[in-house]
């Protein structure tokens, strides 16, 4: 693959973008808000953060259920799951700069949160990145996973990478995961795409080249989600490869982000 800039280089553009367009430096920090998969909550994205130019900030968003919101009843629906999503955000993106992140579960609910935000008119995010998911269009033959009897269903979620040997080997873990998984299994497998005009927004799709999840042949048909180009980048791994590339990942992220803040200091973007 292309070698990526430095950071250091993408930090600087950064920085320089950031000081020819603030009155107010803070407001000007890029937030990139990271959905997360299957299970995931908040601290599943923890590294991200030391993999970035310093002027973006790693937001991972916390789903019910789990992490700091584990006294609140799981979500098997995913559109009130991005309703809450949304509720979390909404003020905070006004008039600061912004982009998405979601891997598998995340994609689809990033998807929808942006289709979420841009039905209230709020402002677009700068870009959209999404990971080891099909494209929304995209239908899914296999049976649902979620209702499969408890030794199937954890087999599963092994054989995918979706837990550490530390917790399967731990039946009180496993029985504390159990239900968060079949919750977010539940509200993927049950989604039914809803065909809507596409974004006028940037996309960037990556994927595991050894990831039996998704198919490379189903990712080509986010491009019926908006009208710019998207761009698909293949990593070497699995369903989880992202944790696998964590220094290009967010050299990646750094770079797409300096990018668009320069775009958008010297012409800034509208959105209909």
């Amino acid at each position: 693959m292309t070698p990526v800039p430095s950071q250091t280089k993408y930090q600087k553009i950064f920085t320089q973008r950031l000081n020819q367009n603030s009155m107010n430096k803070n407001k000007q920090k890029i937030t990139l808000y990271c959905l997360p998969f299957a299970g995931g909550n908040a601290i599943s994205y923890r590294d991200f953060q030391a993999h970035v130019a310093s002027p973006l900030h790693v937001a991972p968003i916390e789903l019910p259920g789990r992490g700091k919101r584990i006294r609140e009843p799981l979500q098997t629906n995913a559109q009130a799951i991005v309703d809450d999503v949304f509720h979390q955000i909404q003020n905070d993106i006004k008039g600061k700069p912004y982009a998405i992140f979601g891997h598998s579960m995340g994609a689809l609910l990033g998807y929808l949160l942006t289709k979420r935000i841009l039905s209230a008119r709020l402002p677009a995010p700068l870009h959209l990145f999404f990971s080891g998911r099909r494209a929304p269009s995209v239908i899914d033959k296999r049976p649902n996973k979620h209702g499969l009897p408890k030794k199937e269903f954890i087999n599963y979620i092994h054989e995918l990478g979706g837990l550490p040997r530390e917790i399967l080997d731990n039946a009180e873990l496993v029985d504390f995961f159990e239900p968060i998984l079949r919750a977010d299994f539940k509200a993927i497998e049950t989604y039914v795409y809803n065909p809507t005009s596409p974004f006028n927004l940037p996309m960037t799709i990556w994927h595991g080249l050894e990831d039996d999840e998704v198919a490379y042949a189903e990712l080509p048909p986010w491009q019926l989600e908006t009208r710019q180009s998207i761009s698909i980048k293949p990593f070497p791994g699995g369903h989880f490869f992202i944790f696998d590339h964590l220094p290009q990942i967010g050299q990646l992220f750094s770079k797409t982000l300096a990018i668009a803040l320069q775009k958008k200091v010297v012409m800034p973007a509208t959105y209909n």
